[in-house]
């Protein structure tokens, strides 16, 4: 600035004077500060000195470093306490200040020239000063397209977009330069709307956008994977020449690959191939098979790279670093770790990061630690990286002390540090209390991520009330906070609760995801509501989401359990992949639903394609196996299980086995297996030998398992009731009563019969000689039609399951008042003739109805599903699909 504003003041001047106010003018600035010297032997003009000295204290100020306005004080008062004497005049001394003012006019006037005024923008600009920068534009007299630009890219710098399109909108004179700079800031910021609507508007004023503005539009399309917006900018790359712009060309290719239109971004790639120094251009294809998840082809993509001697760098490196980890490629790790050592990129903290995340993802923990270590500074980043590879890899201990350090080292803990170190928590490695309360403290509390771990932490440890507190408070909830909170409900058994919660986040405007819709689907299975079910199905599919693996497991399974196997098979056969757990769902399916031979059909397929059975399908098999009869069968799964497959029995498979044989009627082998269990029994062992005794009324035997379960199980009716029913069978009154009054005392309570069935999207629910239903009347009136029309057709009551103490007639009306019947007399009111009644029970189906229901589906021509506690019963034609073992 010192020369040009030399000139100007000087060329203002009679040209005899220059040289030697030139010496003068380099002597004051000599001694900044020093205010008395002695002027040449030459004739002064009476007007220039005090013109010089200005210039003098305008060119001090403009060169001091520290803030002006302090400066500009010290000057003014330096001038207006020093004097200059002149030698040839010693007589005239005066005072600066006074001349400052008067020379000011000149020197202004020389500064709010255009190019002046625009060489101060620039510097103002640039450093950020932009309130001073529109001090000064708002000033100038004149303005040329440079001054426009210049502050309009100086606020687009800031990210002060409203006044850049101020200003914008206010130049008329707009060139492509002008277009570009507002159209960048817009893409920078991600104004999506507004950038395209200036590219439009930019088309249309006949204007040519410059390779910079695509650039810039491509970019915005490739943050926001905008791929209809990057396919029109292509066409317009076409049609307007610059497809052989390696510039636009390799922002086309990123756009693509990270749009997840590979084949688009190869056949753009090959086109410049050529380009061998484009690091940009190989670095985003290496990226987008990176990020594609297609990690293999991203490694083979840097072995050409490297073949072909392009020279890769802090952004190629993290790029194939993270295809690695995808992949648990350690080895080439390994390998491109060597080539980053000999590139020089050792040092870089991206790459390091990288470097850690690929060790800690891979299992090689303490090669991530030693590059931890290596690095000079601590970057939260690869802390984090290693913590949560800890937690992955069962290291819960190892990633508390590096929780623990970094605290200690008073590291920037982020939003990621924490649902790290809270995944510790749900595995009881640390109490979830202190770290939420150092959450809290930490001002982390009000981060989506980090709530979003705290309710997921909450829900899976079964503290739904510190979950649904947590979820409360969160001010912005996604898709993530409600299934974290749907699906810890529906994990710890409140199903109802989260069909409710998930109704409540549709209402909210959240659209569910793959993994919610797993969740939900699941919770329906287990309560058994299928019009719920195919709802969300159907909402899925609308959705136009992929199905995963976990959705079509969880369909199988709700189509399934609701007794729906054709859909269920329909599920199966669209699935292109299947794992141990779709062919499980399908194996208990069928066994729940009394087809035990289609099970071990199933499981036959299942070898056949080289799935490995587990512990699961084993219960499944031997479930189908005690529904079936199938007790050949059932012995041999048994065996296989522990031999061929290295499986160890559990008190389940033992629960089945027993169940097998008891059904069968082998109480001994029952008996003998039992003493012959390598594990405890636990109630659930005991339930089947009990449950066995008492269908073939093993009274002595039947006491020995009741009487375990009442020390396991100390509060549970089903003991008691078994026990007292299965006295009452064997007429002994007192007995039973003994027991009654046992349970009174207690204070355990049976849990009632109860009935239900689905009409028209409503659940009426029954229980036994109940008359509060609104329709009693020709309920009731209907069971008497039933009862006389099927004991024509041959149905005779079975006495022995009605466990009171009174005559045969007074047993035969409470027979035919069954909460079950009640359900079927309804369903056969309100039903449109000839639709299947589905009906559902909370305990198992007593004797009689199982009796009664096969005789109604054969008079009524109705198939009747009904599910009791352990299976479905299909009613069709006088058959159950139970075959009897019910």
């Amino acid at each position: 600035m010192f020369p040009k504003l030399m000139v100007s003041v000087f060329h203002s001047l009679q040209s005899s004077y220059i040289h030697g106010y030139l010496e003068l003018l380099q002597h004051l600035l000599n001694k900044r500060g020093i205010w008395k010297c002695a002027l040449p032997s030459s004739t002064l003009h009476n007007d220039f000195f005090p013109c010089l000295c200005c210039c003098c204290c305008n060119l001090l100020w403009l060169n001091e470093d520290t803030d002006e306005s302090k400066v500009h004080q010290v000057v003014m008062h330096k001038l207006d306490s020093k004097v200059v004497v002149f030698p040839h005049n010693p007589c005239r001394p005066f005072k600066l200040l006074p001349f400052l003012r008067c020379i000011h006019t000149c020197i202004a006037g020389s500064y709010q020239s255009t190019y002046h005024s625009n060489q101060l923008l620039n510097g103002l600009s640039k450093s950020g000063r932009m309130d001073d920068a529109r001090k000064v534009f708002d000033k100038m007299s004149h303005r040329d397209e440079y001054t426009w630009n210049t502050m309009i890219y100086g606020y687009v710098n800031m990210g002060r977009l409203v006044e850049a399109r101020e200003l914008f909108d206010g130049f008329s004179n707009r060139s492509s330069i002008t277009w570009s700079s507002i159209i960048s800031g817009y893409c920078r910021f991600g104004c999506e709307a507004e950038a395209f609507d200036l590219f439009r508007w930019m088309r249309l004023e006949g204007q040519k956008p410059s390779q910079y503005t695509l650039g810039s539009i491509l970019r915005l399309c490739s943050a926001l994977r905008l791929i209809q917006n990057g396919e029109m900018i292509h066409g317009y790359v076409v049609k307007n020449g610059f497809e052989s712009n390696v510039y636009v060309v390799t922002g086309l290719v990123d756009m693509y690959a990270k749009c997840k239109h590979l084949s688009e971004a190869e056949f753009l790639f090959k086109g410049l191939a050529f380009d061998k120094g484009n690091h940009v251009l190989w670095t985003a294809m290496v990226t987008g098979y990176a990020q594609n998840g297609d990690g293999h082809k991203a490694i083979e993509f840097f072995r050409y790279l490297r073949a072909e001697g392009v020279e890769s760098n802090q952004f190629t490196f993290p790029s194939i670093l993270t295809a690695c980890s995808a992949v648990s490629a350690r080895c080439f790790g390994e390998q491109v770790h060597g080539c980053i050592v000999r590139s020089g990129f050792g040092c870089n903290v991206f790459v390091q990061s990288a470097l850690v995340d690929m060790y800690a993802k891979c299992g090689d923990l303490s090669s991530a630690k030693r590059v931890l270590e290596t690095m000079k500074d601590d970057d939260v980043v690869s802390w984090n990286s290693l913590i949560v590879g800890c937690v992955r890899h069962g290291f819960e201990e190892e990633a508390l002390l590096l929780f623990k350090k970094m605290h200690s080292r008073n590291m920037k803990i982020d939003d990621y540090t924490f649902p790290s170190v809270l995944n510790c928590c749900i595995i009881g490695s640390i109490d979830a209390k202190s770290v939420h309360c150092l959450v809290v403290k930490t001002g982390f509390d009000n981060y989506k991520l980090v709530s979003n771990a705290l309710v997921d932490m909450y829900a899976k440890t079964g503290d739904l009330n510190c979950a649904y507190a947590v979820f409360e408070k969160m001010i912005e909830k996604d898709v993530i906070s409600w299934t974290s909170l749907v699906t810890g409900y529906a994990q710890n058994g409140s199903h109802e609760e989260s069909l409710k919660i998930f109704c409540d986040m549709r209402i909210a405007g959240v659209s569910p995801d793959q993994f919610i819709v797993a969740s939900i689907l699941s919770a329906c299975a287990e309560l058994t509501v299928l019009e719920f079910g195919k709802q969300v199905h159907s909402d899925f599919i609308k959705s136009g989401l992929r199905s995963s693996l976990s959705v079509d497991n969880s369909l199988v399974t709700m189509y399934a359990k609701c007794g729906c196997l054709d859909d269920a098979d329909t599920i199966f056969v669209s699935m292109q992949v299947r794992d141990v757990i779709t062919w499980t769902a399908l194996i208990v399916g069928y066994a729940q639903n009394g087809r035990g031979r289609d099970s071990l059909r199933f499981y036959d397929t299942m070898i056949t394609s080289g799935t490995k059975p587990d512990f699961i399908t084993f219960i499944g098999l031997l479930f189908a196996c005690s529904h079936a009869g199938l007790v050949d069968d059932g012995r041999i799964y048994f065996q296989q299980m522990c031999k061929v497959y290295g499986i160890k029995p559990g008190p389940e498979h033992y629960a089945c086995m027993i169940d097998l044989f008891g059904r069968s009627g082998k109480l001994d082998e029952a008996k003998e297996l039992l003493n012959e269990m390598d594990v405890e029994p636990d109630a659930t062992v005991w339930k089947a030998l009990l449950a066995a005794c008492r269908v073939h009324g093993n009274l002595e035997l039947g006491e020995r398992a009741a009487t375990n379960l009442f020390e396991l199980e100390p509060m549970n009716a089903m003991p008691y009731v078994m026990l007292s029913n299965m006295y009452s069978a064997a007429h002994k009154w007192d007995d039973a009563a003994k027991i009654r009054k046992l349970m009174k005392s207690k204070g355990i309570i049976k849990e009632p019969g109860c009935s239900w069935i689905g009409i028209n999207s409503r659940v009426h629910t029954f229980i036994s000689e109940d008359r509060g239903h609104p329709m009693a009347a020709e309920i009731y009136s209907k069971i008497d039609d039933i009862i006389i029309r099927i004991k024509e057709a041959g149905y005779v009551p079975d006495m022995n399951f009605s466990l009171h103490d009174m005559d045969r007639e007074g047993k035969e009306v409470g027979l035919s008042y069954h909460s079950e019947k009640l359900a079927v007399a309804f369903g056969l009111l309100a039903s449109p003739p000839g639709a299947p009644i589905r009906i559902f029970k909370n305990l198992r189906v007593c004797g009689d109805c199982h009796s009664a229901m096969k005789y109604i589906s054969t008079v009524f021509t109705r198939h009747i599903i009904l599910r009791d506690s352990n299976c479905f019963h299909h009613f069709k034609d006088g058959e159950c699909s139970c075959g009897d073992y019910w």
